[in-house]
Order: structure tokens, then C-alpha cells, then sequence
């Protein structure tokens, strides 16, 4: 160790980092240029005028349990200034990226007008000029037209503007709901201005577990001489509690909330949608960052909503993480960009996609991609896929928040895959409307009862039951579905016990058990062992 600011010392784990961009908290929509600028223009420019024009109406909302997650600003009316500060330095800072926004309205226009059936050669000269070259036009099978991106170019046009990280102490779980609240400067706030792909931030993060010196990280992070006292304060001399790895014969799983599960065998790890709480004093036993090898062999995510990509935790690990797998998109569209782009764009380069009944080797096992029905409200989302682990002799299906609409898909793959273990579901019956997370990808306003009745739904009480019976499940395990208190500022959900989600888990936890099942709604930590 050296005396000084110069002396080693490692990131304390009570620090938060807070990607961002343009202030807004970055979400999986916000990266791939086209949903960020149609997030930009339908959700974060309206919502800004309408907190500007009546602060109070947005304090009175987000105080009213029923409107939690909707388009209000949870400040009160002294930050009026800040936001119209906030708005005026967004457009005339994004002027493009609002010209893009309008281009794919301008466009919807056209292929509705002039798109009949015929060729769409002659269509083309009249693409609006911002995405000519970024857009095949195409027909489906029903001559209905539409349009597909050439996303990897309209990535070299825009990549990486306006991001950064917010660094701040932990003190609890309580944060504004991210999709609705851009963060505004403060006291305790260090916003360091690197994109998410700088190299300085896995630097930065691998100080958790290795002392690094905090002049030479303040360097690496841009860290303003008037700031440097501050940030030497987010550095402490103890070091982190080594880790354990685990070295018996078959396999361990951890529960870290929400649907994060950890799996280890003496030889690999894998983890999937990671979504991970930071370490401070809590009521509630929790695993966190922590709680984490030193190496992740393979990180899993299975679909693209905000709960099961967080940047957040995914950038804190970039330097840990062997390969992130996804679930492959072939076609990249305006609701369903490419996961795999994405994450490149943030600065991870081993990512694979897996395809549906598409299998990795793996050294104790294998993985399968299996196919993910509902939860997207009916919109042609290929980005979504479940998986099914073999370890070590024992099968684990998990399949996030799938929804089982049509039985007979797991009739199918019973045929091909036999009984499973175990099951890892969500069960959230009671999912928004696809308003509220795809609307600003509409070009046209969905009508209100068509968008109530196409939601964010997972499987109910007889869907879930149907896929336990299916594969003859011997144990099922029902995610948190976002009541850990740590996911509140991600998901703003909270249940009562006559919440449908909360009725129709328990009903099928109550009647796994009735049939000799082992069965448990998962919350916070949980440890499971799985011999050889």
C-alpha cells in the first residue's frame, strides 16, 4: 500500500452506479438509436412538458398507489427549473435523433398510403432522407408493408451520445421509478461522463474485489479536481469478505431476487437475467454483488424487458462475465431490437445468440433454447427465449415470465426433451398494457380497448399448472415477480394478498404441494443443493 490519494484501496459496495443517459436511466430501450428516439420523443419530452406545466398534478400521482408507474415525475415542484433546463438542453442537443423519431411516423404514412399490394421498388425515393439506406421495406404474406432497420449502421451513426454514470452511497432500497424520472445533479451525486463501453469502467468496478489506486481510478473516470475529495469518500482499506466457490459433486443454485438464480458446479458458473441489489443493511436476507465469483462463465438473459436487462448490473460485471448468451433475433424491428447489438454497443463483445431448440455444450452438461410465447402483447417479439439446463444429470427449465397461451407447444417439447426437474416461472397474470412499455414504438395511438386486452401478461394459476404438469415437474419455484424492494424503482409493482398474481401462485403452489411437489414462491435468498 502507498500513503496518500494515491494508496490502493477497494470500491465499497455500498455504491451505486447509475447508468445514464441524457439524465434518464438506461433501460434496454434507450441504447439501439430508433426505440431511443421514439422513447425520446413519446415519452421523455412529454412527460418533462406536462411536469413543467403542472408539477402538482405529477406530486399528487406519484403518491396515489394506483398510479404507480405512470408518466409522472416523482419530484415536487422545486425542481420545475431543472426539468425545463433539462428539456431545452434535450432538443437542442438531440435534434437529430427527434428528426428520426418523426421519420418513422413520416414513413408509417407513406407505406400506409401508398404500399397496395405492388412492387415498393418505386417507394423508396420517397423514404424520408434520415433513413434512406437504414430501411428495407417489405411486404408480409398478407400484403401488409412494413419496414425492417439496418441496425448496425444506424448504431456507427449515433452510438453512444449523451451517456454517463451516476455514482452515489446506498442508503436504501427507495429510488424514483425509472422510466418516468430522469435524475437531476445533487448532493451526494458524482456523475462521471464516460460512454458505458469505456474501458475506465471496468477499472473502476474491478476495484470491488481488487484495491486499485483512487487517484489513478479519478484520473481514468474524468473526476474533476473539485470532486476528488468526494469521490475518495466512495473507497474504503477493507477488503470484501472472500468468496467460496463451490466444490461438491453435483450443483448449487442461489436466488438473488427477481429471476437472477446463480448456478455452480465445481468447473462453471452461470447466472442468469442478472439483477442484483447492493450490500448495506437490510430486513431482508438478500445475496448481492458480493455473493458473486470471481469469474461468470456464462450470463443468460431471456428476454428484452428492463427487469431481465439492467445495465445497472450488467456493466458492473462486464469485467467478470465470460459470454452473455440471448436469444437470437434475425430480423431486428422498430419493437424488437437486436439484444446482441445492444450489448455490444455497451461495451460487450462475447455475446452469442442461441435459437430455439438450438443446444450449447456445456462441461458438466448442456443448454437448450426453448420458445417463449405471451408476455409481449401479441407484438412479433423474437427476442424472448426460455432455457433448459442440464447439469450434472438434472434438468431446470427456466422460463422467465412465460406465458402458456397455447398448451400444446409444451406438449411438443416434452416429446423432445422429456421430464424436467425443476421449474423457474414468473406468474405476474396481471401484466400492464402494451402501452406502457411499447407505446412510444407505436406510430399510431392503439385503441384503448384493443391495448388492455393485449398486455404484459406471464401464466396464471391453470397456465402455470399445465407446463408443471406437461413435464411432470418434480419441484417449482415461483420468481418474486418484483415485491423484493429492491426492484421497486424498475418494476413499481406492489402487491396485496388478493393481488392476482400473488391468488394464482399461491393456488399452484398450494396445489404442487397437495401432490407431493416441492414448491415455494422464491423472495430474496434462497440456497438449494442438487447432488451428483
Amino acid at each position: 500500500m502507498t500513503s496518500g490519494k494515491s494508496r490502493e484501496m477497494y470500491l465499497r459496495p455500498d455504491i451505486q452506479a447509475e447508468p445514464l443517459i441524457d439524465q434518464w436511466y438506461a433501460w434496454a430501450h434507450l441504447i439501439p438509436p430508433a426505440t431511443a428516439a421514439r422513447n425520446l420523443t413519446h415519452r421523455h419530452i412529454p412527460i418533462m412538458e406536462s411536469y413543467i406545466a403542472a408539477p402538482e398534478v405529477h406530486a399528487a400521482a406519484v403518491k396515489n398507489p394506483k398510479m404507480l408507474g405512470g408518466p409522472f415525475i416523482d419530484y415536487n415542484g422545486e425542481h420545475v427549473g431543472e426539468i425545463r433546463d433539462l428539456l431545452q438542453a434535450t432538443r437542442a442537443q438531440r435534434g437529430e435523433s427527434i428528426a428520426l423519431s418523426k421519420a418513422f411516423d413520416d414513413l408509417d404514412r407513406l407505406l400506409q398510403s401508398r404500399a397496395k399490394g405492388e412492387s415498393l421498388q418505386p417507394l423508396y425515393p420517397l423514404v424520408p432522407e434520415i433513413l434512406r439506406g437504414y430501411v428495407e421495406l417489405v411486404y408480409d404474406l398478407y400484403n401488409q408493408a412494413s419496414f425492417r432497420l439496418i441496425e448496425p449502421l444506424l448504431y456507427r451513426r449515433y452510438q453512444g451520445q449523451g451517456q454517463s454514470v451516476m455514482l452515489s452511497l446506498t442508503t436504501g432500497d427507495d429510488r424514483p421509478f425509472v422510466l418516468s424520472t430522469p435524475r437531476l445533479p445533487g448532493p451526494g451525486l458524482l456523475p462521471v461522463e464516460l460512454p458505458f463501453d469505456s474501458p475506465a469502467l471496468d477499472e473502476l468496478f474491478t476495484a470491488k474485489v481488487k484495491p486499485a489506486p483512487v487517484e489513478q481510478l479519478a484520473d481514468l473516470c474524468g473526476v474533476a479536481d473539485k470532486d476528488r475529495e468526494f469521490f475518495s469518500k466512495f473507497f474504503t482499506d477493507q477488503p470484501p469478505r472472500p468468496y467460496v466457490r463451490y466444490s461438491g459433486r453435483g450443483v448449487r443454485w442461489r436466488y438473488f431476487g427477481h429471476a437472477c438464480i446463480l448456478l455452480e458446479t465445481p468447473k462453471m458458473s452461470l447466472l442468469f437475467d442478472p439483477v442484483l441489489s447492493y450490500t448495506y443493511e437490510s430486513a431482508i436476507s438478500r445475496y448481492t454483488y458480493q455473493d458473486l465469483p470471481d469469474w461468470i462463465d456464462y450470463v443468460l438473459i431471456t428476454h428484452n424487458h428492463q427487469d431481465h436487462v439492467l445495465f445497472e448490473t450488467l456493466i458492473q460485471l462486464r469485467h467478470k462475465i465470460g459470454c452473455i448468451i440471448v436469444p437470437r433475433n434475425g430480423t431486428p424491428t422498430l419493437a424488437d431490437p437486436s439484444l446482441k447489438l445492444t450489448l455490444h454497443a455497451a461495451g460487450f463483445h462475447n455475446v452469442r445468440e442461441l435459437s430455439e431448440l438450438e443446444m450449447i455444450e456445456l462441461e458438466s452438461g448442456s443448454l437448450m433454447g426453448l420458445p417463449f410465447l405471451g408476455e409481449h402483447c401479441d407484438l412479433n417479439i423474437q427476442t424472448k427465449i426460455a432455457y433448459l439446463l442440464d447439469l450434472n444429470g438434472h434438468k431446470l427449465l427456466f422460463a422467465a415470465d412465460s406465458c402458456n397461451i397455447e398448451p400444446y407447444l409444451y406438449k411438443h417439447l416434452q416429446k423432445e426433451i422429456g421430464d424436467i426437474r425443476a421449474l423457474f416461472l414468473g406468474m405476474e397474470c396481471d401484466g400492464a398494457p402494451g402501452s406502457w412499455l411499447y407505446g412510444p414504438l407505436y406510430s399510431r395511438r392503439l385503441d384503448r380497448a384493443h391495448d388492455q386486452s393485449r398486455r404484459l401478461n406471464g401464466s396464471n394459476y391453470d397456465q402455470g399448472m399445465a407446463i408443471v404438469n406437461s413435464f411432470n415437474c418434480r419441484e417449482t419455484f415461483v420468481y418474486a415477480m418484483g415485491q423484493e424492494p429492491w426492484m421497486n424503482y424498475v418494476m413499481s409493482l406492489k402487491y396485496t394478498p388478493d393481488s392476482n398474481p400473488i391468488v394464482h401462485s399461491d393456488k399452484l403452489i398450494q396445489t404442487c404441494r397437495s401432490r407431493g411437489i416441492f414448491s415455494e414462491r422464491l423472495f430474496g435468498e434462497r440456497e438449494m443443493l442438487l447432488d451428483s
